[in-house]
C-alpha cells in the first residue's frame, strides 16, 4: 500500500511539474544571437555568439535552439564535410539556473561567397523527465556578408600584363591648368608664360610650372552569366561564374589601389532584401566607377550580394551602356561565352570611345554543343 501511495505521489509530483513548465518554461526566457564581424572573405573563420538568459525563478533543465543555417557557414570542425543541401540545421542545448546568463561562441567557417541572413531562433524546452515539451520563435535577425576569395593577379587569365599597365596609367589625358604640380626645368616648346620666376632665381636655370593631369577614362569590370542568351534556361556551371566574380574582386581591388577609377557590373541581380521581389524584371548590378577610400568595399559588397540569376541576358545589358552613351570607358568583361549579338554591342560600344576586352573564362572548344554555343 505505501509503495502504490508513493506511486500516486510521484505521479502527481511528475504531472504538477510538468504543468508549471508548460505554462512558466519559457516565460523570462531571452536570446541574442550576433556575428563578431559584419563581413568576411571566403574561407576565413567567422565567429558567432548565442546569448540566453533565465530572467525567473524557475530553473530550466533543458531548453534547445534550432535554426537553419546556410551549408556554406559551417562549424570549423566539418569544413572538409561535403553538403549537398542548400540549408541545415544548427542546434544549441542549454540548462539554465535562475536568474542565469550563458553565452556560448561558435567558431564558424565561410565556405562561399553571399550574404547570408539567420532570422528566427526555434525555442524547445520542457520538464525534467520529458513529460511534456513547448515550443516558440525567438526573433533573432543577424547577417553576415562573405566577400569572394581574392587571387593573385597571376591567377587571373588576363590578356597580357602590358595591358594591365595600361590601364593603370594615366592615359587618355588633359592638361588641367588648376592643378599645380611643381616646378620643371624649361625645355624647347613649353610656354614663356607658364616661368615661374622665383624658382628660375632660385636655381639660376629657367623653371617653368608643372601642370598635373586630368584622366577622364574609367574601368568598368563586368562578368557574363550568360550561357545561353535564354534567361528562362539555368546557368550550366555556376562555378564558373563564381570564379569570374572572384577574379573581378580581386582585379578590382589591385586598381582601385592604383588610382583608377573602377566600376563593376553584371547581368544578374542582388539578393533579397537588396532587390525589389515584385519587380517583374529586376534590375541589373552595376556600382558606378570611383577612386574613392570606399569603393573597393563597395565592390565586394555588391559582388557578395549578387544572386547567381540572371535579370537580363548579357546582350541586353550591354544595350543599357549603349543607350545611355557610355564613352571613354575601359572596359573589361569575364565571360563563358561570346555570341554574335554580344560582339556586335561590343563593337557600338567601340564606337562610342570606349575599349573594350573580353576574358573568357572557358576554353571554347570545351562548351557543350561547340561553335553552337559561342555563334
Amino acid at each position: 500500500m505505501n509503495i502504490a501511495w508513493l506511486i500516486v505521489v510521484l505521479l502527481i509530483i511528475v504531472f504538477i511539474q510538468g504543468m508549471i513548465y508548460s505554462k512558466f518554461g519559457l516565460k523570462g526566457i531571452t536570446y541574442h544571437r550576433a556575428f563578431t564581424k559584419d563581413t568576411v572573405y571566403a574561407g576565413e573563420t567567422l565567429e558567432m555568439v548565442d546569448e540566453i538568459k533565465n530572467q525567473k525563478w524557475l530553473p530550466v533543465p533543458w531548453i534547445r535552439l534550432e535554426s537553419k543555417m546556410s551549408a556554406h557557414l559551417v562549424v570549423q570542425s566539418e569544413k572538409d564535410e561535403k553538403r549537398e543541401e542548400d540549408e541545415v540545421f544548427h542546434r544549441t542545448l542549454f540548462s539554465l539556473l535562475p536568474y542565469q546568463k550563458i553565452t556560448r561562441r561558435h567558431q564558424l567557417v565561410a565556405l562561399k561567397r553571399g550574404h547570408y541572413p539567420l532570422r528566427t531562433v526555434s525555442v524547445t524546452t520542457g520538464d525534467a523527465v520529458g513529460f511534456g515539451e513547448v515550443f516558440d520563435s525567438f526573433d533573432a535577425s543577424t547577417a553576415i556578408t562573405v566577400y569572394p576569395e581574392l587571387v593573385s593577379l597571376d591567377d587571373i587569365p588576363l590578356p597580357s600584363h602590358s595591358w594591365l599597365g595600361d590601364i593603370t596609367v594615366k592615359r587618355w589625358i588633359i592638361e588641367d591648368p588648376f592643378l599645380y604640380a611643381g616646378v620643371k626645368e624649361y625645355q624647347n616648346g613649353d610656354p614663356l608664360n607658364a616661368i615661374n620666376w622665383k624658382a628660375t632665381a632660385r636655381t639660376g636655370d629657367l623653371q617653368i610650372n608643372k601642370k598635373d593631369f586630368t584622366a577622364d577614362h574609367h574601368l568598368m569590370i563586368y562578368v557574363n552569366f550568360d550561357w545561353n542568351e535564354d534567361i528562362r534556361l539555368p546557368i550550366d556551371d555556376p562555378e564558373v561564374i563564381e570564379e569570374g566574380l572572384s577574379y573581378s574582386a580581386s582585379l578590382a581591388h589591385y586598381t582601385v589601389s592604383q588610382g583608377l577609377a573602377t566600376g563593376f557590373g553584371c547581368n544578374g541581380y542582388y539578393v533579397e532584401p537588396f532587390t525589389n521581389k515584385t519587380e517583374k524584371i529586376k534590375s541589373s548590378v552595376r556600382v558606378e566607377p570611383s577612386n574613392g577610400n570606399q569603393q573597393v568595399t563597395h565592390i565586394l559588397d555588391a559582388i557578395a550580394k549578387v544572386k547567381m540569376d540572371r535579370s537580363r541576358n548579357f546582350r541586353a545589358f550591354l544595350q543599357e551602356d549603349i543607350d545611355r552613351g557610355m564613352t571613354k570607358t575601359d572596359v573589361i568583361i569575364f565571360t563563358p561565352i561570346i555570341t554574335e549579338k554580344v560582339e556586335k554591342q561590343i563593337e557600338q560600344l567601340e564606337r562610342l570611345g570606349n575599349a573594350v576586352e573580353t576574358v573568357p573564362l572557358v576554353d571554347p572548344s570545351k562548351l557543350k554543343g561547340g561553335e553552337e554555343n559561342v555563334s
